[in-house]
This record gives C-alpha cells, structure tokens and sequence, in this order.
C-alpha cells in the first residue's frame, strides 16, 4: 500500500515531506514484530500511527488495545497491565486478565509511556525481551506474543538522564523510532486542514462552510499552534459555532488566536553541561537558592579582601562598623580581628576594623537536590527512630505500609 492510499484509508491530510517521512517508516516496519516508539508534541496525532502498525501487520485480525499510561493510578498500573490474582490486594475480590494477557497475538500501544512507574518499566523490558511477566500477587510465570508500539511527547534521553526512565528499557523501545512533526513544521498543510475542519463542522451543524481571504490565511500559517492539530481542528469548531459572517479576514482570526508567549525577558537557561535535565520547579527553585547563596559569599570574600589590601578608606569602614561586625560573626568567612584603638573607649564611632585576616579556605558543599535521595533518607531515618519497625515508621512519614515496602524494595533499602 501506497503513503497516498494509507493517508485515504486513515484519514491524514497533508503533504508535508516530515509527515509522509513518518507514514512510510510506519508503512514499512510494520510487516514485522519490531518495537517502534514514536515521539512527538501533543496533539499532533501520534495515535494513528499505530493503527498504521497494526492494521498493515499480520496481527491485524489480532486484538488491538490503546493503553494511556498516565492515566491509570501508579497503585493499579501493574494489575491493569499485567492482572493480579484473587486477594493480591485490597479489593482484589476476583482473578483479573491484565492487558498483555488479554491482547495476546496482537498489538498493545502504550501512549505517554514516560509516565510509568520505574518498577513498572522493569515488568515491561521483561515481556520486551522475553514475554515473560507475572500476575501482581502471583509466582506464575506466564508466556504472551503481543508487540508493542510506545508514544511519548517527553525527551526520553533527558528523562533518562535524570532517572526517571531506565535507559535499557528506553534502547529496547526504541529499535526504530518514527517522529511526528509538529504543526508548525508542516505549513504548506495548515490552510488545508482547517479547510476540512470547517467543512466536517458545517456538515455537522447544518451551516454554510467557512471561507478564508488571504490575509486570514496567512495568520494561519504564522502562527505558532504550540496545540498542534488538535487546536487548529478546536478553533475550527469554534469559529464555526460563533461567527456568523462565513468570510473569515485577519482580523476576525486575530480574536481566536491565543496571544503569543514568545517574549524577550530573560528566561531560566539549562545548561546541559552542568545541571541535571528534567528538574522540576522545587529543584530549579533549591539551585537558584544555593547559587544567590554563593554569590553573596562571593561578595563577602571581596569586600574583605578590598580591607586587606587597604581599597576601603577609614570613613567606610567607620560608616559601615555594623556591617563589617557581622561579617566578623559569619562561620564561613576569614575571621577578621577587631582592634580597639587605644585613644577610643569601646564602642565610639572612631574605632577601626584592623586589616589582618586568617586565610580559610572555604569549602562548599554541593548539597543533592534529588528528590528520591531525599524520600530514601527520611525512610531509612524513620526506620532508624522506630528501630525496624515499618508500621510505626509508615504512620511517621504519613504513608500506608504498603507504600513503604514497596519504597523499601525500590531503594534497595
């Protein structure tokens, strides 16, 4: 089958070089049984292209099943993939198919599958390679042919990087990779797709189609679509549903279009060289602390590093004495000796700051910003406080028991 028969019988629309890239890798793969991951931004159809996979395959007469991983709560996840056994856990009144054993000799796509739990992604790199797993609550080891298509709108290798996704399983999904591109990539397809649009919702409204001028066009296609096709096809129901006028001009677009966020403001910058990608806003938070801390330490060592070599005149150090006192009294600075002079009882305004220093080094310790360091260290110290004891230690951190077993196993604790 053609790419143009596959985009008619799938409903694509588009002749972007990127999209018909992505149709024919799809089209191409499929025969086999390979492992394909397929990366993209929201809302720019990564779902079709696993029925591509699917129903170009030998397993088209085979189940097919679309799994949204972040969907399903971390606590369930493996019981909704892989079954549990009668009383596996509370509520398990019965046993329970989980998908893998359900779309056996078929096709399983795993959407935003950079939300599973690590201890999930080990279950699912086993089934990978062997197509082995094991019910939750059982020591059967069973057997399933299913091939699997993972999506994903998450940098995998950044997310790997920073641990929360394990880097054999994301090789091992990746065996041939197809990237969807964003709307923007695709401008020459923008004006037809919302052409089809405007038409399916006057077909489905019962009212006359929409028609563009050129200047509405081209707003269209300058715009930036950071919701991809699905907030080009919601502005084409939109629009159809309010505007009575069917000739739509710049202006009248200009009212639908969300506001820009491109902005010349300084913006926080990761540099991949230094700092850990995928940190979260407490983490990015911690480290401009620590750097505001280290720049004032900075400025500390330089102000007195000017009174040692005498760049500071008497009257500063005068005006500035309770400044310079606590200088003197922070730990983590060369101590500096005060000298009363002798003509001056203590505290008139002419006494000085004498320029002898101890040369200490400073030490900086670079604290872990990582969370799960954090969440390993309260557990082994409530484990410490209560002596081994998980029930008293699961009540201290304000966790089920269950949550700390399965803490204590995922940490190697």
């Amino acid at each position: 089958m053609d790419i143009q028969s596959i985009k008619q019988r799938f409903g694509i629309i588009g002749f972007s070089p990127s999209l018909d890239r992505a149709i024919d890798v799809a089209r191409q793969v499929a025969p086999t049984d390979i492992t394909v991951l397929i990366t993209g931004e929201s809302g720019t159809g990564k779902e079709v292209f696993p029925k591509i996979i699917h129903q170009l395959s030998a397993r088209k007469h085979g189940p097919y099943i679309a799994v949204n991983c972040g969907a399903i709560p971390e606590g369930t996840i493996d019981s909704e993939l892989f079954g549990h056994e009668k009383g596996a856990f509370t509520g398990a009144h019965d046993n329970r198919k989980g998908y893998f054993e359900v779309v056996n000799g078929g096709t399983i796509f795993l959407d935003e599958v950079a939300e599973l739990p690590l201890l999930t992604q080990v279950r699912l790199l086993r089934i990978l390679e062997t197509g082995e797993f094991i019910k939750v609550g059982s020591s059967k080891v069973l057997k399933t042919d299913v091939r699997v298509v993972a999506a994903t709108n998450v940098n995998l290798q950044e997310a790997v990087a920073s641990g929360r996704f394990r880097e054999d399983l994301f090789y091992r999904l990746s065996t041939v990779p197809i990237q969807v591109p964003a709307l923007r990539e695709r401008k020459e397809d923008i004006v037809m797709l919302f052409k089809k649009f405007s038409a399916d919702f006057a077909e489905k409204y019962r009212m006359p189609s929409l028609q563009l001028t050129l200047d509405a066009e081209q707003r269209l296609i300058n715009h930036r679509w950071s919701g991809n096709v699905r907030q080009l096809k919601n502005l084409a129901e939109q629009v159809s549903v309010i505007e009575k006028e069917r000739l739509l001009d710049g202006e009248t677009i200009d009212r639908y279009l969300p506001p820009s966020h491109h902005s010349s403001l300084p913006v926080l910058f990761r540099d991949s060289r230094n700092d850990a990608s995928g940190m979260n806003e407490r983490e990015i938070l911690y480290k401009l602390l620590f750097d505001m801390k280290r720049d004032i330490t900075d400025m500390k060592k330089i102000i007195m590093q000017m009174l040692q070599d005498g760049q500071l005149s008497g009257n500063f150090q005068e005006e500035n004495a309770h400044l310079l006192e606590k200088l003197y009294k922070d730990r983590d600075l060369p101590q500096v000796y005060r000298e009363q002079d002798s003509t001056h009882p203590p505290g008139s305004s002419s006494h000085h700051v004498v320029e002898s220093y101890e040369d200490t080094p400073l030490e900086y310790i670079e604290e872990s910003l990582s969370i799960q360091d954090k969440e390993k260290d309260l557990i082994e110290k409530a484990l410490q406080k209560h002596n081994g004891r998980r029930k008293k230690a699961a009540r201290e951190l304000g966790i089920s028991e269950r949550t700390l077993y399965r803490k204590i196993k995922e940490y190697g604790i």
